[in-house]
């Protein structure tokens, strides 16, 4: 008669009978993977190498494989004998410890995703290296276990892998009809559009001064119709002029527009045995004005400054000066051939330093070529122009009205006068230069007395 089994053998013969479930492996998450998926890769892989950790460090017997063993799938099919159940529930609690660890990693700074590579995908977790065991008791080996930090995972970074995206450039916004206007309204558009005109055709064959004597050809034919049939010119005295070596032409300024210069230009072209070319200083607001500063350039114009002239008699070229500047041109037509203040003598000086003689010019006829009636005082502030003339044709006619009109001019050359036994320190006498300028500009307002009294009509001499 078989006696009943107790209560105790019995559950554990079924503890042994009842097969065990192998636990399953977490399947590594694909490129595709959600971002949770590949947060939760790297503190899996980590679990297991713990898992390993322990396994080593437990003590083995003859009869089987460690107690860890029940939750890592041992290679051989041999039964497993039931472990310390104090050993299972300090790994448990471990795993605990390991789980809740995991979760607050998955549930961080999800932002820091975003920001970290996703090329980090691809990189395998580096395995922890396990420390040589001390002890040989399964205590000593938790104690160990329980010391080790368990490593944060590395996030993924959202900084993308390959090459950056081509940047396109953001085409210019049109310009508006208010910034066509402003720009059309503008002083420098003029300057730039009629400046590069003016600059069409310039030779290489130019001095420092911007002479260009291929442009000079070309405009040779409009200065001799303007000189010998629309001013009708006439010249005496012209043979005072010397054929070679420096020389300074002193004469007075006049016409709204200033064609005195131009014209003193071509009768020594024309007129004189050596046909000497002439170089005149200018005033500079002469160049403000778009395409005539620039044609007056490269027709021997020079800005009027003591270091210009200097350089021009140092190279024994002949120079026209105006002592009346813009106050010459801008003489009211009741105040016409008066002549100005010459200033503090500054050309006196000049052929003082430079031991040049000293010829005065009279001009009659440019006076009534553009008479001006009165001057625009606010308009010229406006415009930074020395004067606005009113004329009886301008503004009236419009730009028209500026052509001179055909008056019949003479050119007067008056005796030289030498400066050379003054000396070139005499050029710090300023009571000297004052008398000198004053001689040299009372000879000049002889002629023009003189040529004024002696003709009888404006327009036929």
């Amino acid at each position: 008669m078989k006696r009943p089994k107790k209560a105790g053998a019995a559950k554990s013969e079924q503890a042994h009978t009842q097969p065990k479930t192998q636990p399953t492996r977490p399947t590594r998450p694909t490129r595709s993977g959600t971002p949770s998926s590949r947060a939760n890769r790297a503190p899996l892989a980590k679990k297991r190498a713990l898992h390993a950790h322990v396994k080593a460090s437990s003590p083995t017997s003859e009869s089987g494989p460690p107690p860890s063993a029940r939750n890592v799938p041992s290679a051989s099919d041999a039964p497993e004998k039931p472990a310390d159940p104090i050993v299972v529930a300090q790994i448990r609690d471990l795993e605990a410890q390991l789980e809740r660890l995991i979760d607050e990693a998955s549930r961080g700074d999800v932002s820091s995703l975003a920001r970290d590579s996703s090329s980090d995908l691809d990189d395998e977790v580096a395995p922890v290296s396990e420390p040589a065991p001390t002890s040989s008791s399964p205590s000593s080996a938790l104690l160990e276990v329980d010391s080790i930090e368990a490593p944060r995972p590395s996030l993924p970074s959202a900084r993308p892998s390959g090459p950056l995206p081509e940047v396109r450039s953001v085409p210019p916004a049109p310009e508006s009809v208010f910034d066509t206007a402003r720009e059309l309204l503008s002083t420098d558009f003029y300057l730039r559009k009629w400046g590069r005109l003016a600059m069409r055709g310039r030779s290489e064959e130019v001095d420092d001064f911007g002479y260009d004597p291929i442009y000079d050809e070309k405009v040779r034919g409009m200065l001799d119709f303007l000189y010998s049939t629309y001013f009708r010119v006439e010249t005496s005295g012209i043979e005072n002029v010397p054929g070679e070596g420096r020389c300074v032409l002193v004469a007075n300024h006049s016409g709204t527009l200033p064609l005195d210069g131009v014209m003193i230009k071509t009768a020594l072209k024309r007129e004189h045995a050596e046909a000497r070319p002439l170089r005149w200083l200018t005033e500079d607001f002469i160049y403000h004005f778009p395409f005539v500063g620039s044609m007056m350039n490269r027709l021997g114009a020079v800005r009027a400054c003591q270091e210009n002239a200097e350089r021009l008699l140092a190279k024994e070229q002949l120079v026209a000066v105006f002592p009346e500047g813009v106050k010459g041109t801008g003489k009211l037509f009741a105040e016409r051939y008066r002549l100005q203040r010459f200033g503090r003598g500054g050309f006196i000086k000049l052929c003082l330093r430079m031991g040049a003689p000293v010829i005065p010019v009279a001009v009659v006829g440019a006076e009534e070529t553009n008479p001006m009636l009165f001057r625009v005082e606010f308009l010229s502030k406006l415009l930074k122009l020395p004067y606005v003339p009113v004329t009886p044709t301008f503004p009236l006619l419009g730009p028209a009205g500026l052509l001179p009109a055909p008056t019949k001019w003479r050119i007067l050359f008056g005796e030289p006068i030498d400066l050379s036994s003054y000396g070139a320190e005499a050029a710090d006498d300023e009571i000297l230069v004052g008398k000198l300028a004053e001689r040299v500009r009372a000879a000049i307002q002889g002629m023009l007395d003189h040529a004024v009294g002696a003709r009888k009509s404006v327009f036929f001499g």
